[in-house]
């Protein structure tokens, strides 16, 4: 019930986006039921029907990446402080953002039943469409109700598991370690920060190091002696310095006054230094974000380059297809990885991007186009490398076939329209989710005097230097994809 009341209440946007994943069900649902039709119309061919069935895996990942990207930039599952006092927890918004899923999925399976219902002529009781063939139809078979409906539940449980992975609670994981030397009764080498007695306890409370570490130096970037006291009686009687020694207000009755910042000429910098780097007196016992946009290119260099020798191996190995058959099974396996390589080299190379816009003693505006793509990386790379992989498939589907395509009728480019929809849709839904993250920057950057035409100019550099990158390294990989096939 209240997945029910947050997708009536939610905005005309974000039903908008359901929508799309509702349609991504409907043209998947609709793939798989013609393939199911096929393989009973074609008994006795049952590999032609598994590898029509093979390739509706495409417009299925495709589906569930669109229904995954919708969940996270969904605004009425997102957790928010207060929410865990009345049951609605991480985990409790995670289970309804997979409903949600469910429901918008389910919606268009059902309207594809029906469309291929409506087709086949059961619903009217006419003759069957001409639009598809009979073949894709099964026309004048019973169609196996246990199938039917395990097709159909195919996208709807994917999708809501992938989002339930994708959305799940995640502990908070320490990003330091200390440094080595003995520990608590002797033990020597790596392992967490030495606990003092005071920090263990004192006068019956047990303060957390980096808690309180953490809230004092927030205190401290303040800069107001009332705030500190305030945080220091909030926190209880006792206070872990970074050392780890015990501070009391006794002991410690003047605090530090922080050392004011020098004023840089140009307001523009000076915000960015603020907003979107880390403060310059962080210590190693403040957590600093984790690096994982660039943990994932060697892996994604290593997938491209063996789904690329995959298919390059089977492709030398079977004769070149013409324009009445399809690929072979290793061909669409060589393709598969070598669309995984790109999507998990997308944050990477967005990443590596942003780092080349600020080299060669950058100006405010490649400072601030840099800083922007280093922190959305995590959020358009990846889509971006999937576009990039869509659009390699697309030129060696031209290339290879000479625009004639496969003979799978409109099927043929139902499937086509999916995954290129799909993608496309996923990129924009990340961007727009990615400007409004940053909207409080853009803001601090307004409020400050900087002009509306340097955030422009930042936004068409970003666009510029992803163009320059993913540009020719999409077409070097669909080069390098038709070249076994076009023999």
């Amino acid at each position: 019930m209240l997945a029910l009341r947050l997708t009536r209440t939610a905005h005309l946007a974000v039903h908008l986006r359901r929508l799309l994943v509702a349609v991504a069900s409907a043209g998947t649902g609709f793939l798989l039921l013609s393939a199911l039709g096929y393989a009973l119309s074609h008994p006795d061919t049952p590999g032609a029907a598994a590898l029509r069935l093979a390739w509706c895996a495409a417009p299925l990942a495709a589906a569930v990446h669109l229904a995954v990207t919708v969940a996270r930039t969904d605004p009425g599952t997102r957790p928010r402080s207060g929410l865990s006092a009345i049951g609605l927890g991480p985990g409790r918004l995670m289970a309804v953002s997979a409903t949600t899923t469910a429901l918008a999925a389910a919606l268009g399976s059902v309207a594809a039943l029906f469309l291929y219902l409506h087709l086949r002529g059961d619903l009217t009781g006419g003759p069957p469409s001409g639009r598809v063939s009979a073949d894709a139809l099964a026309v004048g078979q019973s169609l196996p109700a246990p199938a039917v409906l395990t097709l159909l539940v195919l996208v709807p449980a994917l999708a809501s598991a992938a989002v339930a992975q994708a959305l799940r609670p995640r502990d908070p994981r320490p990003t330091t370690t200390a440094p080595r030397g003995y520990g608590r009764f002797g033990a020597y080498g790596w392992g967490k920060t030495r606990e003092t007695f005071g920090a263990y306890g004192r006068f019956g409370s047990r303060t957390t190091t980096g808690a309180v570490t953490a809230d004092s130096r927030a205190d401290m970037a303040a800069g107001s002696r009332a705030d500190m006291a305030a945080g220091s009686r909030a926190a209880g009687a006792a206070r872990v310095g970074a050392g780890g020694a015990l501070r009391t207000q006794a002991s410690d009755p003047h605090p530090p006054t922080p050392t004011p910042t020098p004023t840089p000429t140009d307001s523009t910098t000076q915000t960015l230094g603020t907003v979107t780097s880390a403060p310059p007196d962080a210590t190693p016992d403040t957590p600093a974000p984790r690096p994982q946009n660039t943990t994932t290119l060697p892996w994604g260099i290593a997938v491209l380059a063996a789904g690329l020798t995959v298919e390059t191996y089977t492709g030398n190995a079977s004769p070149a297809p013409t324009p009445g058959t399809a690929p072979s099974a290793g061909v669409l396996i060589g393709w598969a990885l070598t669309a995984l390589g790109l999507a998990l080299a997308g944050p990477g190379l967005t990443h590596l991007c942003g780092r080349l816009l600020q080299a060669a003693r950058p100006g405010a505006l490649r400072l601030l186009a840099g800083r922007v793509l280093m922190e959305e990386s995590h959020r358009i790379g990846r889509p971006l490398g999937v576009v990039a992989a869509v659009a390699a498939a697309a030129y060696v589907a031209a290339t290879v076939y000479d625009g004639d395509g496969p003979a799978f009728g409109p099927l043929a480019t139902l499937g086509a329209l999916l995954v290129a929809g799909c993608t496309v849709a996923t990129l924009l839904t990340a961007a727009v989710a990615a400007k409004h993250a940053r909207a409080d920057t853009t803001d601090a950057l307004l409020r400050l005097g900087a002009p509306r035409a340097t955030l422009r100019g930042a936004a068409a550099a970003r666009a510029a230097a992803l163009l320059a990158l993913f540009g020719p390294l999409t077409l070097v990989v669909a080069v390098l994809a038709a070249l076994p096939l076009d023999h």
